[in-house]
């Protein structure tokens, strides 16, 4: 089959639709993974379903977000996806085994295999050659039951490297190259896939810190060749029978080349507060740091951690900071601790956490009041480090090591000689933190474990033809689901009691939200550009849905948000012409005719005495989910 990786992938897997640019085709899944922040909701949500038994090649639940155990609640929720996923057929990844996609990687991904998962930064598995997309817990739970996903079929970019990376220069400088020249939604409808001379030169996980961060640019996957390099990692992870060459042919085309040449990238640095907001680092260096956060599941490969290790010997951190290091896996910590190179960790003055998100996502590690945090991660969203006033700069591990050295932001480039580090050619496989499926009859003895925390999903109602309520919210571009519905160790713990998580909604933007929603029995939402953004939580429009809102009007929406917000009934409407934004203020009184959302949809708003036309991208199947109420019930529909 001619053409490019994406597009083989694609059309082996396109169960219905035309594989054309925009056309909606649907996709049969290989594979899934959840990570327990989102999962426990994708598993009331699959157990809502009723099958018994998941129907995909492989599935996998990790516990790696809410390690924070304070008191029972996310105790008994990992309880609950153990049981679950016993009961159901899927692999489970005990809490302190490591990062959900450094894991997948190591352990679970196939080259040319379709992959969905309850986190937005799925496309890390991209690095190695799989189709891997970052969906709502909703979505994957109906992938788990068999159902296809759909997707808008996506425009394939080429980004052509060329060249070798220079010396204190790593694959973080160049997915920040990329965001600096496209920033956070220039992504929107594209897959991007990495060829040329220069993929040769990078590791799989250097492609996989690509593949991961390319989610910042809003689209739909990345993806590298399955190639050369490609299978040696395999090999060394005792995985090489699951090898396929998966490379693009010489005559692809691609809708799009940007081009990259390696030997010209610099070290870079995300600047406050958003992932796109990029400069060289020697253009904005000497800002004085309070704190240097290395790990994530974008930079806490052994290659990064090594490198780290190998700059810190025989040396001491500044005293004017605090250093932080999160490993992505045991494996990561295993190896560390046979080459002695943890020991320069230790002795340096780094807090090593345990294996698992931790500051990425505000469970710990928050910094000072008004603090400067520089962090190895893929997001720097206000208020997302757990302090409000905080400012979050991105960079590669060897910016981050050169600033943790000398206290202020620091080009690495001024530290001398490059360390040098060998990566295995066999790693250390452990896989007993892993709990494997047990047969069909065993599961028929395991009762899956509810916890006090856990309550019941919502209602999903049918829609009406005409919805009428207040604007109870506007807001501006690029707003997140960290806005939305934020994460950290206070709030991320109510993640499976929606009532509970629902008094959250927006209070960054607005404390009284919540109280407005009650007392105007839900309404409406008016956002600019890109609304969503940011992470796949569903809990974003699980919440906003057990509030009332009716449906939500913007300039544009984020891919995987807008998706949410279908699954669960709240109408994504957009205005047809961008400048009727401004025609509508919180406050206003709205009545919105949608009809069986196949025709017109016009915005009555009667405090102001106008009418608003609005628009759609929604399929001929997203206004049925949608008018019966969302997907879960949809789904039921269909089964019974």
């Amino acid at each position: 089959m001619s053409g490019t990786i994406a597009e083989k992938i694609l059309k082996a897997h396109i169960i219905e639709g035309k594989a054309a640019v925009g056309e909606e085709v649907a996709l049969k899944i290989d594979h899934t993974l959840t990570q327990d922040a989102t999962g426990t909701m994708a598993y009331l949500q699959f157990e809502a379903i009723g099958i018994e038994r998941v129907r995909t090649e492989l599935s996998v639940s990790f516990v790696d977000h809410n390690m924070l155990q304070t008191d029972f609640r996310n105790a008994d929720d990992h309880n609950y996806l153990k049981s679950v996923a016993q009961k159901y057929g899927i692999y489970f990844s005990r809490p302190g085994n490591g990062i959900c996609h450094q894991l997948f990687l190591e352990r679970f991904a196939c080259p040319g295999k379709t992959l969905i998962g309850s986190d937005s930064h799925t496309p890390t598995a991209g690095g190695i050659g799989a189709l891997a997309i970052g969906a709502g817990g909703m979505d994957v739970a109906a992938a788990m039951a068999g159902e296809v996903f759909r997707i808008k079929y996506p425009k394939i970019v080429g980004v052509r490297l060329t060249g070798k990376l220079p010396k204190w220069v790593s694959a973080k400088d160049v997915i920040l190259e990329l965001l600096r020249r496209v920033d956070v939604k220039g992504g929107v409808g594209k897959v991007f896939e990495y060829f040329g001379d220069g993929v040769k030169n990078l590791s799989v996980p250097d492609r996989a810190t690509i593949t991961n961060m390319g989610t910042e640019t809003g689209c739909t996957t990345s993806i590298f060749p399955s190639d050369e390099v490609t299978r040696k990692f395999l090999k060394a992870q005792g995985r090489e029978e699951q090898w396929t060459e998966i490379i693009a042919d010489k005559d692809a085309q691609y809708d799009e080349i940007i081009e990259i040449d390696l030997e010209k990238v610099e070290p870079m640095v995300a600047l406050p507060h958003s992932p796109g907001n990029v400069k060289k680092v020697s253009e904005v260096a000497g800002i004085k740091v309070d704190q240097v956060n290395i790990g994530s599941c974008t930079n806490s490969s052994l290659r990064d951690l090594l490198i780290v290790a190998k700059v810190l010997k025989d040396k001491t951190i500044s005293d004017k900071l605090h250093l932080s290091i999160s490993p992505g896996s045991r494996q990561v910590v295993e190896h560390l601790i046979e080459s002695n190179d943890m020991k320069y960790l230790v002795k340096a003055g780094a807090r090593v956490l345990e294996n698992a998100c931790g500051p990425c996502i505000g469970m710990g590690c928050a910094p000072c009041s008004e603090g400067v945090t520089v962090r190895t991660f893929n997001r720097n969203f206000k208020g997302r480090s757990g302090t409000k006033d905080a400012k979050a700069y991105l960079t590669s591990p060897e910016t981050a090591v050169a600033t943790a050295l000398a206290g202020v932001l620091t080009d690495p480039r001024s530290l001398g000689e490059y360390p040098k580090i060998e990566m295995p050619s066999k790693f250390e496989v452990n896989d007993n933190m892993i709990v494997k499926p047990v047969s069909i009859e065993e599961s028929k003895n395991i009762n899956v474990v509810y916890g006090p925390n856990i309550k019941p999903l919502p209602d999903f109602y049918p829609l009406p033809d005409m919805l009428n309520g207040k604007v109870l919210i506007k807001l501006e571009d690029n707003i997140t689901t960290d806005d939305i519905m934020p994460a950290g160790a206070k709030i991320l713990p109510l993640r499976s009691n929606i009532p509970e998580i629902s008094k959250h909604a927006f209070e960054s933007k607005d404390s009284d939200f919540y109280n407005k929603a009650l007392e105007n029995n839900g309404g409406f939402i008016i956002a600019g550009d890109n609304y969503g953004q940011g992470s796949s939580r569903e809990h974003a429009a699980l919440a906003p849905k057990y509030l009332g809102i009716k449906a939500v009007i913007v300039k544009s929406f984020a891919r995987i948000h807008m998706a949410n917000l279908i699954n669960f009934g709240i109408v994504p409407l957009t205005f047809k012409d961008t400048e009727d934004y401004k025609k509508v203020e919180a406050g206003d009184e709205l009545r919105v005719t949608i009809g069986d959302l196949t025709g017109e949809v016009i915005l009555k708003n009667i405090t102001k005495n106008i009418d608003i036309p609005l628009t759609h991208t929604l399929s001929k199947l997203d206004a049925q989910i949608l008018k019966l109420g969302g997907k879960l019930p949809w789904i039921k529909s269909k089964i019974q």
